[in-house]
Parts: structure tokens; C-alpha cells; sequence
């Protein structure tokens, strides 16, 4: 067998479809079986290669080829009814007295397929860890809505916590007078917005003098300062945000038709704080320090603070009170209460401008 006949049947029987064509005039001089299977119309005479693969630049082809490179390019075509996806690999060959342009196509459908499918399940993939991360992050903010971040992060960690004692808990209990009166049959969401609104005030408030929210019950509303993290200011605090509580209220009150009338006892005191409950998770506290501060609310008249002589031994150089005189307090014995008025002026700090 002469190397030209076995070059022959090396062409005709590749899994690739090979064609040779003029550099010029770009006519298609030989194809195998495979080039012609894929285009037809190349047996036709004259037949040229710029129109056989639709989307062929000719100029960036020709200009590639000058400078000795090769030119690439995928295309898709029709063959047997079904589309194609075929790489082109075109090259110049120049030897023997010949200068021809080799092209080479390779059927890469299945490569596109596999590469179409990788690149769906990344998206898929990308979008559920975003899902995951907006779902993750929406639970943590709804965790950190019912327990103090440091709590947090501790039964993230460790999925428990250890419950703390903490012996000068601050905390405030502040009820209602007569909400339960409004009438809600008129228009319950406008209720709700009204309460939604004055507690995120409140919010704001505590969270200002680095205090936490601990919950709501109806319309009874608990902060606490101190707790998980003791300060020396804590008593303090807690004035302040009953204070600022009651300025607010006011001023609210001054521009809208529904009347909020609170009621607030505040108290520093022994406490233990841990997370409570299994498949419901809540963090509270619990103890004497929050027993007496529901004992002083209930005590106060309409849009009044009230505090013992417990909290007030603690802060009576920074406050300014009106005495009530001494109050038998189921649970505590005799205690003598106070009106809190205001903070003294070396007591005002910028947060007093809030």
C-alpha cells in the first residue's frame, strides 16, 4: 500500500471531519466521509468553505493563518435533523509544492450538553446556598429578637447554655392602664400597628442605653440592663430608658387619638437568665430582682416610675424622687418606695438629648 492510498483511508475512516481547501479561493478540495455527512452540499463542485460553515469569519480566519496561527470558532449546524454544536480548527499546510488549509470539525454536542448541565447545577447550587444564607440569616434575626446576641452565640456554638445568676440585674416592667378598653373591634390591625410602633420606640430607647429587650406579653413590655453583660451603669440606665419610655409616650400622645397610659416599676436585683423551652426557644430571667420590679409597676399610678429603696440606695446621688413612704410588698416584706422624676444634671449624658 503507497503512503498517499494509506493517508486516504486515515482521512476517510477519522471521527472527525476533515477537509482540505484553497487558501485563496477557499474551495473546497477534498473531504472525508464524516465533513461530508455533516455538509452535503461540499460534493457539489465548487463548493466553498465559507459557505458550508455558516458563521465563519473569513477575515479574522485569514488574518490568523498570516501569522502562522491557528483559527478556532464553534458553530452549530443541522445534520440528520438534529442540531450540532462542531468545533472548527483550521490550519495551514504548506509543503510539497502544496499550500492547502487544513480544517478539522469535532463533534462537541455531548461536551456542551455536559458543560450546559455543570453549569445549571452550579446555578442551582449558588442559588440554594443563597437561599440557605437569606434562611440562616433570617432565623438568627429572629433568635437575636428573643435572646441577648452573646446568648446567642453561645448555644450556636455549644447548642446549650448555662444558666447565669446575675446579682444586680436591672429591670424594667412597664403595663398599660386601660388598653384592654380601646375599643379593637373597630379596626384591630390599626391596634396592632399602634402597638407595633410605640414597642419598636421602645426598642430603640433601650437599646441606646445598651440594654436589652427580653419580650412582650400583650401589652406588658420587659427590659433589662446588665444581663449577660454586667455594668457598672446598669441602675442608671434603667432610669434613663424608664424616663425617655414616659417622655415618649407623652409627646405620642400629644398628636394622636389613641391615649397609651403606662405604668412602670423598675428594680436592680438578683436574677438567672437561661434559654427556656425545647422546640419554642425564649431566653428569660427569673428571680427576685424581676419579681420586685412587677411588684413596683403594679404600684405605680398612671405614667409613673416607681422604685425601692433597693434601687434607689444604688443611684440616689443621680436621680431626683418624690417619696411614698413604706409599702408591705407580698414576697418582700416592707420596702419604702419612690417616684422617679428625673436624673440630676450631673446624671445627663448626651443620650439625655434622645
Amino acid at each position: 500500500m503507497d503512503l498517499d492510498r494509506f493517508n486516504r483511508l486515515l482521512l476517510e475512516s477519522a471521527g472527525v471531519g476533515l477537509a482540505l481547501a484553497d487558501p485563496e479561493s477557499l474551495a473546497i478540495a477534498f473531504a472525508n466521509p464524516r465533513f461530508t455527512e455533516w455538509f452535503p452540499s461540499c460534493e457539489d463542485t465548487g463548493s466553498r468553505l465559507d459557505e458550508l460553515l455558516v458563521g465563519l469569519d473569513v477575515e479574522r480566519m485569514r488574518s490568523r493563518i498570516a501569522d502562522d496561527r491557528p483559527y478556532r470558532v464553534e458553530l452549530e449546524l443541522k445534520a440528520n435533523r438534529r442540531t450540532m454544536t462542531v468545533a472548527v480548527d483550521v490550519k495551514r499546510h504548506q509543503g510539497d509544492g502544496s499550500d492547502l488549509l487544513v480544517v478539522e470539525c469535532q463533534n462537541i454536542t455531548k461536551l456542551k450538553e455536559l458543560e450546559y448541565m455543570v453549569e445549571s447545577y452550579s446555578k442551582m447550587v449558588e442559588r440554594q446556598n443563597r437561599d440557605l444564607r437569606k434562611e440562616k440569616e433570617r432565623v438568627e434575626k429572629l433568635l437575636l429578637n428573643i435572646m441577648p446576641r452573646t446568648i446567642y452565640e453561645e448555644w450556636k456554638e455549644f447548642g446549650v447554655t448555662a444558666p447565669q445568676r446575675f446579682d444586680r440585674a436591672a429591670v424594667l416592667m412597664l403595663d398599660f392602664v386601660s388598653s384592654t378598653d380601646m375599643d379593637i373591634a373597630a379596626d384591630p390591625p390599626a391596634l396592632v400597628a399602634e402597638l407595633n410602633d410605640i414597642f419598636t420606640s421602645f426598642d430603640r430607647i433601650v437599646e441606646q442605653f445598651g440594654g436589652e429587650r427580653l419580650k412582650t406579653i400583650g401589652d406588658a413590655y420587659m427590659a433589662v440592663c446588665g444581663v449577660p453583660e454586667p455594668g457598672a451603669d446598669d441602675p442608671r440606665n434603667i432610669a434613663r430608658i424608664a424616663l425617655r419610655i414616659v417622655r415618649y409616650l407623652h409627646r405620642r400622645n400629644a398628636t394622636q387619638a389613641n391615649q397609651w397610659i403606662c405604668r412602670i416599676g423598675i428594680n436592680a436585683g438578683p436574677v438567672v437568665g437561661s434559654i427556656i423551652g425545647v422546640q419554642k426557644y425564649v431566653y428569660d430571667i427569673f428571680g427576685p430582682g424581676v419579681g420586685l420590679a412587677a411588684r413596683l409597676e403594679a404600684l405605680a399610678a398612671p405614667m409613673e416610675i416607681t422604685l425601692a429603696e433597693d434601687l434607689y440606695d444604688l443611684i440616689r446621688d443621680d436621680v431626683t424622687v418624690h417619696e411614698r413612704g413604706e409599702v408591705e410588698l407580698k414576697g418582700f416584706g416592707t420596702k419604702r418606695i419612690y417616684t422617679l422624676e428625673g436624673m440630676s444634671d450631673l446624671a445627663i449624658s448626651s443620650h439625655d438629648d434622645w
